[in-house]
């Protein structure tokens, strides 16, 4: 008889986690599921959500008959995730919440607390992704011992596990795991890869978790939940009035209460217009938000981004890009926008320009481009440098157009009449 493996599953309370819970159970894994509390805090309304998600997760667990932790990760959650998120706001960037608890939380310090106190050998999450590891492989990993130095030896995974895309590609949840260790990526199995949702669902209606199917899709800032956003982020930054100033122009059009409160792309709220006018940039010097009066005005779009030093799943550039210092490969920076066919320069710091195929809407600093090369997700860094935008290049062609045509008549000018 084989040796029966123990797997961690990460436990939401939602219809996802409680499926791959679901399947692990049936390949006869020893499954343990635990439920992490993220946040302290009740919503606009009065109710504690994650008492809430806590008890549906119990409650799957106890229809599974498997075993239920609990653990709190609200004091790494807000020195981790929710302080840099607030740094980021501050320094005008709009930041990715999602990205960083994966990153920092589920797949650091919840992994860690699954392998070593749990002992499992193996953590499961309910995300819709794959890896090219089966999942005997990814047992294995427990027996092979990293060494503990200070560099690490380039020739140490001359194997690296690869993440692809999940077979539902409109839940696909790879832009969301960009960022997450090859240490953690080796020893996590993902029971979703090759299910879509309308199957998930139908699992868990026939496994009866009434309880989760009848709940909404989580959106907002991860463990957080819906909110007015603006009222959220005025509890933990002091307002900075500034004003709305128009890109076209200079005039001023209203007032805001913090640039932080807005993001590149949004409708701002301006009192007394009738049309709608929309954030393209901000100032966090002068405390200025300017803005264009259409959604598609030429200042929202641009083609070209540098991100800061750009995380691989793999660790290593790809080979092409590490020998020629540049690949062609698709981008995106938000979840389930279409790819965009891009180049990537690698620079000698390790962070990437990279120029798109097209111009794109809102291109946002503190966002993470995403970069994939066909089902493959190459890993992601975050945007803190945009290219000029189309409204910059077509004001500096008609500056220049003046300058030569005011040059042309200099010349005549002063040439002598024969």
């Amino acid at each position: 008889m084989g040796v029966i493996r123990h797997v961690v599953c990460a436990m939401s309370g939602g219809v996802d986690s409680s499926v791959a819970a679901l399947l692990l159970k049936r390949r006869g894994y020893n499954v343990t599921g635990v439920f992490m509390k993220n946040w302290d805090s009740l919503d606009e309304k009065g109710v504690c959500t994650t008492e809430k998600d806590c008890e549906d997760a119990y409650k799957v667990c106890q229809i599974l008959d498997i075993p239920f932790h609990q653990v709190s990760y609200v004091k790494e959650y807000w020195h981790e995730v929710f302080s840099n998120l607030l740094k980021e706001y501050e320094k005008g960037r709009t930041p990715n919440p999602d990205i960083l608890c994966n990153k920092h939380i589920k797949f650091n310090h919840f992994y860690k607390y699954a392998i070593t106190n749990l002992g499992a050998d193996a953590m499961a999450t309910g995300h819709y992704a794959r890896t090219s590891q089966e999942d005997e492989e990814v047992f294995q990993q427990m027996h092979k011992t990293v060494p503990l130095v200070l560099f690490r030896n380039r020739f140490e995974f001359r194997n690296p596990v690869r993440m692809y895309k999940g077979a539902d590609l409109l839940k696909d949840q790879t832009f969301f795991l960009s960022q997450i260790s090859q240490d953690a990526l080796r020893q996590t199995l993902f029971p979703l890869a090759g299910l879509t949702k309308e199957f998930v669902k139908k699992m868990a209606a026939e496994a009866g978790f009434h309880h989760v199917l009848q709940k909404k899709e989580s959106m907002g800032i991860c463990f957080i939940g819906e909110r007015n956003f603006e009222n959220f982020i005025l509890e933990y930054l002091e307002p900075k009035p500034g004003n709305f100033v128009s890109i076209e122009d200079g005039t001023v059009m209203g007032t805001h209460k913090g640039w932080f409160t807005l993001t590149l792309g949004q409708r701002a709220r301006i009192g007394g217009l009738r049309d709608a006018w929309f954030v393209v940039d901000k100032d966090v010097i002068t405390g200025n938000v300017f803005v264009a009066p259409s959604t598609d005005h030429p200042s929202l779009f641009r083609d070209t981004v540098r991100t800061d030093r750009f995380h691989w799943i793999t660790m290593d550039p790809p080979p092409e890009l590490a020998r020629s210092k540049t690949m062609t490969c698709n981008f995106r920076f938000i979840h389930q926008m279409p790819l965009i066919p891009c180049t990537v320069t690698l620079n000698m710091d390790g962070s990437v320009w990279i120029s798109l195929s097209q111009r794109v809407r809102a291109l946002t600093p503190g966002q993470f481009a995403v970069l994939y090369k066909g089902d493959e997700c190459l890993g992601s860094g975050k945007i803190i440098q945009l290219g000029p935008s189309e409204f910059t290049i077509q004001k500096g062609l008609e500056c220049s157009a003046v300058v030569a045509a005011r040059l042309r008549n200099e010349k005549q000018d002063s040439e002598p009449v024969r």
